[in-house]
């Protein structure tokens, strides 16, 4: 999409820099002129919140990383040198583990945002698909994290989850081994997560580029889900009307954020990661962090291993189909009455899977999450395609503009009526 104004250079200096590297004339069309939607809403701030989280969780990781040693016999007392001794070492920790939370909370805004609205439809596949890679990078990312700390959360989770690629015939136990290093859980696989754990946020950095780049190239969505029909009507200045927007949401969240450091730094954390590793005492009660949790309960919902295994990966791999499962033409379910009906159930769901990962497996726990299991890929597969056919979308409005006036028309006359009410008595 084009900007509403091209940057000129004003001084010669400026003029002969611009000429061969036009770093400002990039930066001036991408966040200044680059023109946004005007009916876009706060769900939109979570893409400037979870690149500032990235900014975050990069700065913290680096200076952890200056005084972590991946070394299996002092690792643990090494966080606990950095929680004790450092300067501020406590401060950089909560903000580094809270933050992966933060990470994965705005994220799922983020996605929902993007299944509610239908950001996931042409002409934004690829945008999409970036995304989901973005998710992924994300979750190896955190679970090689989770592992670093060394306590008894961190090593019993690494042992279950790296052994899931076991059930993979043929090949499966070669790649456990390459996982670990050796025969078990030790000292290489700390060193390999230490190494990956490290890479991944800057591979993350490089791809949220890309996701960048796609969106400007398409354009963003918007609440109603229709095309721009004019610059200059249907949209505005991305600075300073986003701009600002975002900001504000960005520092709401921020308090959010420093509630979790200041106040409940381990609320999201689990007591036994405060044990030191012990290969020889199992925990009665091994969970994942909370934002797998979904995904751990389709795994453990399915008898066979290898079932497990290919379902929770499906769970994700299904999401990068969507643009092509999602058979109807509308994009917002805001003219979707009945797939407005099948996400919230389906929201239902996705929370219900997380509280269900979170206990044991056993009785009515296991049955429930086999039903909500057979619900997720139902919503996917069957459900959504078959909307498409049988959905009598509402009317779509004919701009962006006809749809803001047409709101804010009908709230101003909402006022009026409610300020007449009082005289008619």
């Amino acid at each position: 999409m084009e900007g509403h104004s091209t940057y000129q250079p004003k001084s010669k200096v400026a003029q002969w820099f611009e000429s061969r590297l036009p770093i400002v004339g990039l930066v001036h069309s991408s966040a200044i002129a680059y023109p946004v939607p005007k009916n876009l809403n706060y769900f939109w701030t979570f893409g400037a919140i979870l690149s500032f989280m990235l900014v975050v969780q990069i700065v913290s990781g680096v200076v952890l990383a200056m005084h972590y040693v991946a070394y299996a016999p002092v690792s643990f007392a090494r966080v606990e040198h950095i929680m004790r001794d450092v300067d501020y070492g406590w401060l950089i920790r909560y903000i580094h583990a809270n933050g992966a939370s933060m990470f994965f909370i705005a994220v799922y805004i983020h996605i929902f945002r993007g299944l509610y609205y239908g950001s996931y439809k042409a002409p934004r596949e690829v945008l999409w698909i970036l995304g989901v890679i973005i998710y992924l990078l994300m979750m190896a990312t955190a679970f090689m994290g989770y592992v670093l700390p060394w306590g008894q959360m961190s090593f019993w989770g690494a042992t279950v989850i790296t052994n899931l690629f076991s059930a993979i015939p043929v090949v499966g136990e070669v790649i456990v081994q390459w996982l670990w290093g050796g025969y078990s859980v030790g000292d290489p696989t700390l060193n390999r997560f230490f190494a990956l754990h490290y890479l991944l946020p800057f591979m993350i950095a490089g791809v949220v580029g890309l996701h960048i780049w796609a969106l400007h190239h398409v354009g963003q969505n918007n609440p109603d889900g229709i095309d721009v029909k004019s610059v200059s009507k249907d949209t505005v200045p991305f600075t300073p009307y986003a701009t600002l927007k975002d900001v504000f949401a960005t520092c709401v969240f921020l308090l959010f954020f420093c509630w979790f450091i200041f106040y409940i730094p381990n609320y999201l954390g689990h007591s036994d990661n405060y044990i030191p590793a012990n290969p020889m005492s199992t925990p009665a009660h091994i969970v994942p962090e909370w934002y797998f949790l979904p995904f751990y309960a389709i795994l453990r919902s399915i008898p066979d291993k290898l079932g497990g295994v290919l379902a929770m990966f499906a769970a994700i791999a299904v999401l990068a189909f969507l643009p092509w499962l999602d058979t109807s033409k509308v994009r917002s379910a805001r003219y979707r009455p009945m797939y407005r009906i099948f996400f919230w159930i389906f929201a239902v769901v996705a929370v219900g899977l997380g509280y269900l990962g979170s206990q044991p497996s056993e009785g009515i726990y296991v049955i429930v999450s086999r039903i909500f299991t057979v619900y997720y890929f139902v919503h996917f597969l069957i459900i959504l395609p078959l909307l498409g056919f049988v959905e009598k979308p509402k009317p779509l409005p004919a701009s962006i503009a006809d749809a803001v006036l047409a709101r804010h028309a009908k709230g101003g006359a909402t006022v009026v009526a409610g300020a007449a009410a009082p005289e008619t008595k």
